[in-house]
């Protein structure tokens, strides 16, 4: 080969390889975790240091059996650096292996590495809930009748790099996740759980993975009154913040028809029609459907759920809520369930 040609070769070898290495002083890992525990959600950060920062598109190497939990990753700015934060979720294996990351910024193209991290058994406590999370708040809870022996729970929970959907209570038969949603680092989810209606408090265990140690939560099982129960929705609603809402709405009317009377100005008038509309939308009684002789009552609406009784006849009732196919209802002595679209009376 002549020497005019290998200049050549060499040369443009370079050029391609420019940008990408141009790239690759832009994008790097901020933090890998060095190890992780089994079905632990953990983060991997990558830090863009450019100084002309453009919107990275990211793409995962789709050959690796991992994926992140969300292709949108957390956007954290902090001075002229910004990082981006994607969450995985390690399985049963001994080891998790990453994907490659392919970023490119519209001008270069940066290939990152796979990552291997060692993945470590949880000796766990009895009463382990099987969550690991930085941080585990309950925010409400509810308790309605299942049977005549069992209460129904119902646990609103917040949580931060937590793998609610394996969640559980040592002990109990029936139990399940419903109305989870991720957002960044946080997850919401309703955590229904049957226990003897002799219990008076439910308390378990998660692993804190900021403090790496085994945090306690307690809350007391207490029953509310039915006439509150069956207003509420799948999700546990505050009965005193829905009297703020009418209180507050009360009050308004009140205020705005008194400013239209002193100042005879019909923008306060319709504030106050409004505002009074509003308020009678609070009151509005629940639509009622008829449920057939011997329909299942489902204690959630998913078809795995289990069932705690069946309806003893032919019954009209107030429908409170509806998911899918289907349809909250309120059965004798307070018990409140869910039953399918295809139990209802046929007209």
């Amino acid at each position: 080969m002549s020497p005019f040609r290998a200049f050549g070769l060499l040369w443009a070898l370079l050029l391609l390889t420019a940008p990408l290495l141009h790239a690759e002083g832009g994008f790097k890992y901020s933090y890998i975790p060095k190890k992780v525990y089994q079905k632990q959600l953990f983060p991997i950060t990558i830090v863009d240091t450019r100084t002309q920062k453009s919107k990275p598109l990211y793409r995962f190497d789709t050959k690796n059996s991992i994926a992140p939990l969300s292709k949108k990753p957390l956007v954290i700015r902090n001075g002229n650096d910004n990082f981006y934060t994607f969450y995985f979720k390690a399985s049963d294996q001994s080891e998790v292996v990453t994907p490659r990351i392919f970023i490119n910024d519209g001008d270069h193209f940066t290939v990152l590495d796979a990552q291997r991290i060692p993945v470590e058994t949880l000796s766990s406590p009895n009463n382990y809930c099987g969550v690991l999370a930085a941080d585990m708040k309950i925010k409400s809870t509810q308790v309605s009748h299942y049977d005549g022996k069992n209460y129904l729970v119902t646990l609103s929970i917040d949580a931060y790099e937590a793998n609610l959907e394996d969640m559980y209570l040592p002990g109990a038969s029936e139990y399940g996740i419903e109305e989870m949603h991720r957002k960044g680092a946080k997850t919401s989810a309703e955590f229904y759980v049957v226990v003897p209606d002799t219990q008076n408090r439910i308390q378990f265990t998660y692993y804190n993975t900021i403090k790496e140690q085994f945090s306690s939560l307690s809350v007391p099982v207490e029953l509310i009154d039915t006439a509150v129960t069956t207003q509420s929705d799948l999700n546990p609603k505050g009965d005193s913040f829905d009297k703020l809402k009418k209180y507050t709405f009360m009050a308004l009317v009140g205020f705005f028809f008194l400013m239209f009377l002193l100042h005879r100005d019909f923008f306060y008038l319709v504030l106050g029609v409004v505002s009074l509309i509003t308020l009678l939308t609070f009151y509005i009684p629940h639509k009622k459907i008829c449920v057939k002789q011997g329909a299942p009552l489902y204690i959630l609406p998913t078809e795995t759920s289990g069932i705690s009784t069946r309806l003893a006849e032919k019954s009209e009732t107030a429908l409170l809520n509806r998911r899918n196919e289907f349809n909250k209802i309120e059965y004798k002595n307070g018990i409140i369930g869910w039953v399918k679209d295809e139990d209802l009376c046929k007209n």
